[in-house]
């Protein structure tokens, strides 16, 4: 039988659609077809299974599923013009992004973007065939979108615009959009919409000018009961982002997810694309229940697999499996960690806007504060503006960026290591900074802020950090698996390692991973 879609896409344009810019996280077809083997091959030779896609973009999942079911139905219907009817009219289904992404999801699948003309290869009465886009609009509450969290006064537009509202996840009853049970609902959702939330504002708020957005398809699909559940999305629910602590909680505590594969570096998923945190795809199934999880890291050509709960480490989930070891003899013999020491965010409320004054008067305070990327200025405020957290003024201070560097380390060569941290700094009694940094450390002595300042270059203890990392930012919970160490005395990688009796193969796994932070070799910022 001749291959339908070679004929039409050599070279495929999904490919090259999918390394175009970080705008539009288009899914390479290898990707899409990865999720798609996830799937019970057999759902391909039944005539009476039913997909959807709820976030069509190119149609690349529509196009693959379509290419597998031509093939698996050929015994049953051998007829080839009356299986690709069936197929495209009764199981296949899409609902696009925008006006446009309908246009290409419908030239995918039909090959023909008006499924209804004479170039399709099945004929339809209507326009959109089976990809379906909607001009949905917002539903304004309080200035906000009641399903999305849009901004009204950014998202407010004429009939003319797009809106970015989308259809599955702006109605309450996402089964009704298709009146129909679905067998398999696959797809890459949106992952942000910007909100506007951080306007005006510091950098305290700032992350609130982008708020996630996949979880909520996933939740969608979730209420449509269907037997498999497919997506792939952003990692940075593991550990943190902006409205998910409840995605978390139910991801993490779901029986019926099966298989999370994880992609610590986005760019081995979607080429030329950095997702800070990196992205993972998951394969949830409603009639299997596991208290375990197949968990498969994939970093580069490397990939390691492990079955184990995801929630062994209740709101935080370690996506490495093989540091597991490493953590569990570190939780055995320490009996406190850093993350009890570390400052909320903003320690002493200052502003990341706040500059201070230049000319020192009687009883002002030393502030730090960030005049760009990578430097940091040194000006004056008065005491008596420090509202919160005052005890802590004229304590020993161990700050870093409240940021992992270079925008997560996405990208960064594995061979070459990575750094975790910037690079710690000691700040004196009687002197603060502003909430550009992370204050990780507080001590009466200057040789214990030393010698922890020493602590947090060592390659184990940003190792440990770096397990729990899936965010461009740093906070208390990454330090959950840093041990407290007694400070009146140095450490060293080799006594750490030592101390927590680590195997050759663990110390190798960090010596590759981590490469050295020596305090000479990069500004304190």
């Amino acid at each position: 039988m001749p291959d339908l879609y070679s004929a039409h896409y050599n070279p495929d344009v999904l490919s090259c659609l999918a390394n175009l810019s970080n705008d539009e996280v288009f899914t390479p077809p290898q990707i899409a077809n990865a999720m798609l083997d996830l799937l019970p091959q057999e759902l391909f030779r039944d005539p009476n299974t039913k997909f959807l896609d709820p976030a069509a973009k190119t149609g690349v999942f529509l196009r693959e599923i379509a290419k597998r079911l031509i093939v698996g139905l050929a015994d049953q219907i051998p007829d080839l013009q009356a299986r690709l009817d069936h197929i495209f009219h009764e199981q296949i289904y899409g609902i696009a992004m925008t006006e446009i992404t309908s246009l290409l999801s419908r030239r995918s699948l039909y090959c023909s973007k008006y499924p209804n003309g004479r170039y399709s290869v099945t004929p339809f009465d209507s326009v959109q065939g089976n990809v379906r886009f909607k001009n949905t609009r917002h539903r304004w509450k309080n200035g906000r979108c009641v399903f999305c969290g849009a901004s009204e006064s950014q998202y407010q537009r004429d009939d003319g615009l797009e809106t970015h509202a989308y259809e599955f996840i702006h109605t309450i009853h996402p089964e009704e959009i298709w009146n129909m049970k679905f067998d398999v609902i696959i797809g890459n959702p949106p992952y942000q919409l910007s909100t506007g939330g951080g306007k005006d504002r510091d950098e305290a708020t700032a992350a609130k000018q982008a708020k996630p957005l996949y979880h909520r398809f996933v939740e969608q699909a979730k209420k449509m009961n269907p037997k498999y559940i497919s997506m792939i999305i952003p990692a940075r629910w593991y550990a943190g982002g902006i409205g998910l602590s409840d995605f978390r909680q139910n991801m993490l505590n779901d029986p019926h997810l099966t298989v999370l594969v994880d992609y610590p570096n986005s760019k081995d998923c979607f080429q030329g694309v950095d997702i800070a945190g990196g992205v993972c795809f998951f394969l949830w199934e409603r009639d299997k229940v596991d208290a375990k999880c197949k968990v498969i890291n994939i970093i580069g050509d490397d990939m390691d697999e492990m079955d184990r709960p995801l929630n062994e480490y209740s709101d935080l989930f370690i996506r490495s499996n093989i540091s597991i070891s490493i953590v569990e003899k570190v939780k055995q013999k320490a009996s406190h960690f850093v993350s009890d020491m570390v400052s909320a965010i903003d320690t002493f409320g200052i502003s990341s806007k706040e500059k201070g004054h230049k000319e020192r008067q009687d009883g002002d305070l030393v502030l730090i504060h960030s005049v760009g990327p990578n430097s940091q200025g040194t000006s004056y405020i008065q005491r008596d503006r420090i509202k919160k957290n005052v005890d802590l003024i004229d304590k020993y201070k161990i700050k870093i960026s409240i940021m992992v560097p270079q925008n997560g380390e996405v990208g960064i060569d594995p061979s070459k290591g990575y750094r975790s941290i910037s690079t710690p700094q000691i700040l004196k009694p009687g002197e603060v900074d502003t909430f550009s940094y992370l204050n990780i450390g507080f001590f009466d002595t200057e040789i214990e802020a030393i010698n922890f300042r020493d602590y947090m270059t060592c390659k184990f203890t940003r190792y440990m950090m770096r397990t729990t990392y899936s965010s461009v930012h740093i906070s208390k919970q990454n330090f959950m698996f840093v041990p407290m160490m007694d400070f009146t005395k140095t450490w060293i990688d080799k006594d750490l390692y030592n101390w927590f009796d680590l195997s050759a193969d663990e110390i190798g796994l960090i010596e590759r991973t981590m490469r050295p932070l020596v305090l000479s070799d990069a500004k304190n910022v």
